[in-house]
């Protein structure tokens, strides 16, 4: 599949949305397209390298006949501990979801039962332990995250839970990964990166404070955010991080140097649009991606010390949360985003996940009220 072809408006976006089935195993809405794929042709291997996997498999499949052979699924945040990727039997393609969708009368569920993992208390003890570490200069930053279990009075309707996420939020990235079991699905505010010819850009978003309902209130928020030392300390180390990954495969990369504010139906975010151009058009987008992740928006700084503090500090496995989704084509363009404002699904039950970066300055209690409020947009999506 050409850029072209996928960005042809082959069919209708919303069509796709509303069309979505269970047994469908990828579903992508982006301001540049919307995918909906059918069946499985090839899966990628488990493989250290997935990018390499990706490519070997898409010239596999072009040379078994099949036509516009592409790549969709997800990696998870441990890169290591196997994707879900696979070639679809079909794809169809749409152009972006409409700036306004009308959300279903139907809620997904009448009522719920929440455990927290772990206790508000225990997450507030942990962000001030490593405050203390990041104050002793072990740290530039780490992200630290936790989880949501939800259990529902019936079973989770995976497609009408994407079409409450996408009226809240249509211009994000919704999307539902066939894991077999369960369903990773979400609304992510963040691009990792996109390929489209020698093209790339990425959107790094970290420092964030919560909407308000009152408009004067709101605004009141996006210009504390935007003024934020803390925040846009936490910012700095991330954009700058994101251009040098891709330096080493992009020429003429631009990053920002002031951020400016993206707002979500429950957040403000500080954002930077990194933009550059492949130094050769065999760098594919999955080979950026893996490049990146995980970024400092959703590990921390330096890496290696960041991963240790999150196995440290999380009793739970994150799985696909803060890896990526997306997709890839046999031209090496592609688009993958970071999994984030996201539950994976099973049955009746959902667990939701919300992180924040700590930094040196970081207030423990409004580090939790922030991972609460970013719980907003999949409780809400579930109609709690």
């Amino acid at each position: 599949m050409t850029t072209a072809q996928f960005d042809a408006m082959s069919t209708d976006a919303l069509a796709l949305l509303t069309e979505y089935r269970p047994e469908t195993p990828f579903f992508f809405a982006s301001p540049r397209g919307t995918i909906a794929t059918e069946g499985r042709y090839f899966t990628v291997p488990d493989d250290r390298d997935p990018a390499g996997a990706v490519r070997g498999v898409l010239d596999l499949a072009a040379g078994d006949g099949h036509d516009a052979p592409v790549v969709v699924g997800a990696v998870p945040f441990d890169s290591h501990a196997g994707p879900k990727l696979s070639v679809p039997r079909r794809v169809h393609r749409a152009g972006p979801l409409p700036d306004r969708i009308i959300a279903p009368g139907t809620p997904v569920t009448a009522g719920a039962r929440t455990v927290e993992v772990p206790a508000s208390a225990a997450y507030v003890d942990g962000v001030r332990r490593a405050v203390t570490r990041l104050r002793a200069g072990e740290l530039d930053k780490v992200v630290l995250a936790r989880a949501l279990d939800v259990t529902t009075d019936r079973a989770i309707d995976i497609g009408l839970l994407l079409r409450h996420l996408a009226a809240r939020d249509p211009g994000g990235y919704t999307f539902a990964v066939d894991l077999a079991p369960g369903t990773l699905v979400g609304n992510s505010p963040e691009l990792l990166v996109s390929r489209r010819g020698d093209l790339v850009t990425a959107n790094p978003l970290a420092g964030s404070l919560p909407r308000s309902a009152d408009p004067i209130e709101d605004f009141g928020q996006a210009q504390a955010l935007l003024a934020s030392r803390k925040d846009r300390r936490e910012h700095a180390l991330v954009a700058e991080a994101v251009g040098e990954a891709l330096r080493p495969y992009c020429t003429d990369v631009e990053v920002p140097a002031e951020p400016s504010l993206l707002r979500t139906a429950a957040m403000w975010h500080l954002s930077s649009v990194v933009r550059g151009r492949v130094a050769d058009p065999a760098i594919s987008s999955l080979t950026l991606g893996m490049a990146l992740h995980p970024t400092p928006a959703v590990c921390g700084t330096p890496t290696g010390d960041a991963r240790a503090a999150i196995a440290e500090y999380e009793d739970f496995d994150r799985g696909f949360y803060t890896g990526m989704v997306g997709w890839e084509n046999a031209d090496g363009d592609g688009e993958w985003v970071i999994a984030l404002r996201c539950a994976v699904t099973h049955g009746r039950t959902a667990r939701l996940y919300a992180g924040a970066g700590i930094v040196a300055d970081s207030d423990p209690d409004a580090e939790l009220a922030e991972t609460t409020a970013k719980f907003r947009t999949m409780l809400a999506g579930l109609g709690l």
